[in-house]
């Protein structure tokens, strides 16, 4: 039976989507686990607080009532337990929470089976992908490689064409970027300048203003 490289190729990424399709339900099934994990410790911890509240009160229900008053609470309470499960008593949550952890562990378990076999079936196939390519690149006769040499040497060539290129970039954008500094400090020198002036000059308009007004007031009427 022949097989194409096609083929390999074909088969590994099916394998491989395969693999993450079983990744997915694994990390589904841990955050499960999770979950009902934290459920029976609440229930561990309700089971603790229910039996300290019985050793309490003696052995007896809390508030300690009796008489048909007493049973019909009863008989309401065991009626509203029944009617709605998340108020049963720890002692009959528990088995069932056992059970679906041990169905979500089992089913853990197939799952990695299946993965593990999924694996073990890509190793081989990548296996069989890597010895063909080699008997391929193995019976090439030397002429063949001629060519290969050709086209590796041309794009050598290319590449350092473009690093050359890149550097030259480099190199003009650095010196732009050196005239735009220049030129920014001499703008920023100039502008200190002109307001130094504008200083100057407001100050003595100022001068003048109060030397008028003096002269004003000194004029006979």
């Amino acid at each position: 039976m022949t097989c194409t490289i096609e083929k390999i190729l074909t088969d590994a990424k099916t394998l491989l989507e395969r693999l993450k399709e079983h990744d997915t339900a694994a990390e589904s099934l841990i955050d499960q686990s999770a979950v009902l994990h934290q459920r029976v410790a609440a229930m561990r911890e309700a089971g603790a607080a229910w039996a300290e509240k019985v050793r309490a009160a003696g052995g007896r229900p809390a508030g300690g009532a009796t008489g048909p008053t007493a049973m019909s609470q009863q008989g309401k309470g065991a009626a509203e337990q029944r009617a709605d499960p998340s108020r049963l008593r720890p002692h009959v949550l528990l088995p069932q929470e056992n059970t679906q952890i041990r169905d979500l562990q089992q089913e853990n378990r197939e799952l990695w089976i299946s993965l593990e076999e999924h694996q073990d079936a890509l190793e081989l196939i990548m296996s069989k992908y890597r010895k063909q390519m080699l008997q391929l690149l193995q019976g090439r006769k030397g002429e063949d490689a001629e060519p290969v040499l050709k086209v590796h040497q041309a794009n050598s060539l290319e590449i350092e064409s473009q690093i050359d290129r890149i550097c030259e970039m480099g190199e003009v954008m650095r010196k732009a970027i050196k005239v735009d500094d220049d030129q920014f400090f001499k703008v920023q020198e100039k502008l200190a300048q002109l307001e130094l002036e504008n200083k100057e000059l407001r100050e003595l308009l100022s001068i003048s203003k109060e030397s008028f007004e003096v002269g004003r007031e000194d004029l006979p009427d």
